[in-house]
C-alpha cells in the first residue's frame, strides 16, 4: 500500500477529509472498473475487464483477492432494494443479478435484439434497473468483451421493470452513454457520453434529464469534462457529482461548478464510496485501485 500526500486549500479542504492522503490499496490490473462497496462482507468489489476477472478488496485485512473469473467481462455493479449485486455483463451483453457467487440474466435484449454492451447501472428507490448500453463490449478488438455487431441501431439509455419484465429506452439522444446516478431526491438522472463527438468541439459531458414517470426527458448539458471524460461518478448527499476525469477526479457542485480536482497518478475510470462510516472514496484507475478520505457520503434512494 503506497501513499501521496493531497494539498489541502479553499474548497478541496471541505470535501477531502483533513490530513488526508491518497492511496494505493492494490496495483495489476489491466484496465479497472465498476467499484462498488458491499456492506454485507466489508468489501471493495470491481472488474478488471480485460483479463476477465472480478476482484474483491478488503479494508480490514489490507489484502486483495480475485473473486471469480471466466466471468464474461463484467463492468459496473450496483446493490439492489435487497442488497443483491446487479451489475453489467460486456461478454453476455445483459444486466445480471449475482447472489451467492452466481450470476442470473435479467435482461438481454430489445424488441428482439441483443443489447450492445450494458456499461454502468443504477437501481432507483421503486426497484427499477438503469443501465446505459454504448458499444464498447462488441468492439472488434475483442478487449473487453466479443466482437460483434449493433444489433437495435442505436445506443440507449434504459429503464428495465423486473416485475413486468418491461424495457423501455428512456434516453435516446446520446452518442455513447456510460456512466449513470440519480440526484439524491432523484428528480434527475446524469448520465455522461463518452463517445468522441459527443459535445461541442468534441469535448466528452455529462447531461442531466428530467425524471419523470417511467422515464427521463428535456436532457441537458450539466458539465463538460475535459481532459478526459466522465466515464463513471457518483452523487454524494448534497447533490455534488464525484466523476473520473482523465488522470484526476472532479467533484463538481449540482450547478456543473467544479470544487475540487484531484490527481491521480493514473486515468481514472470510476469510483464509489464505502467504509464502515460511507466516507472512504475508492477510485479504480487503469492497473490499481485507490482510496482517500472525504467528508461526506453517498445518496441515499429516497424512501417510499
Amino acid at each position: 500500500m503506497s501513499r501521496a500526500s493531497v494539498c489541502h486549500s479553499g474548497r478541496m479542504a471541505d470535501l477531502i477529509a483533513e490530513g488526508s492522503v491518497l492511496e494505493k490499496l492494490y496495483t495489476g490490473t489491466e484496465w479497472a472498473e465498476g467499484p462498488i462497496w458491499i456492506p454485507e462482507s466489508r468489501t471493495v468489489r470491481w472488474s478488471d475487464i480485460p483479463n476477465d476477472r472480478i476482484l474483491e478488496f478488503s479494508p480490514e485485512t489490507g489484502e486483495t483477492r480475485v473473486h471469480r473469473d471466466g466471468v464474461e467481462y463484467t463492468n459496473g455493479r450496483t446493490l439492489d432494494l435487497e442488497g443483491r449485486v446487479v451489475q453489467c455483463s460486456h461478454g453476455r451483453r445483459a444486466v445480471e443479478r449475482e447472489v451467492d457467487g452466481t450470476p442470473t440474466t435479467l435482461v438481454d435484449s430489445f424488441g428482439g435484439k441483443r443489447l450492445n454492451s450494458p456499461n454502468d447501472v443504477v437501481v432507483a428507490s421503486d426497484g427499477a434497473i438503469w443501465f446505459t448500453d454504448p458499444p464498447y463490449g462488441i468492439d472488434p478488438s475483442g478487449r473487453e468483451g466479443h466482437p460483434g455487431d449493433q444489433e437495435y441501431g442505436g445506443c440507449f439509455v434504459f429503464r428495465f421493470d423486473e416485475a413486468t419484465g418491461e424495457l423501455v429506452p428512456v434516453i435516446t439522444d446520446m452518442e455513447h452513454p456510460n456512466g449513470l446516478a440519480f440526484s439524491p431526491d432523484e428528480s434527475v438522472l446524469y448520465v455522461s457520453d463518452t463517445g468522441m463527438h459527443a459535445g461541442p468541439g468534441g469535448a466528452r459531458h455529462i447531461r442531466a434529464y428530467t425524471v419523470v414517470e417511467g422515464g427521463a426527458r428535456h436532457g441537458r448539458v450539466f458539465a463538460s469534462v475535459d481532459p478526459g471524460a466522465s466515464d463513471g461518478f457518483r452523487v454524494d448527499v448534497e447533490g455534488r457529482v464525484w466523476t473520473s476525469a482523465g488522470e484526476a477526479l472532479v467533484v463538481l457542485s449540482p450547478e456543473g461548478d467544479e470544487l475540487l480536482r484531484l490527481p491521480v497518478p493514473e486515468t481514472v475510470s470510476n469510483v464509489c464510496f464505502g467504509g464502515d462510516d460511507g466516507r472512504d472514496l475508492y477510485l479504480t484507475a487503469s492497473s490499481s485501485l485507490y482510496r482517500i478520505r472525504t467528508t461526506t457520503t453517498q445518496a441515499a434512494r429516497p424512501a417510499r
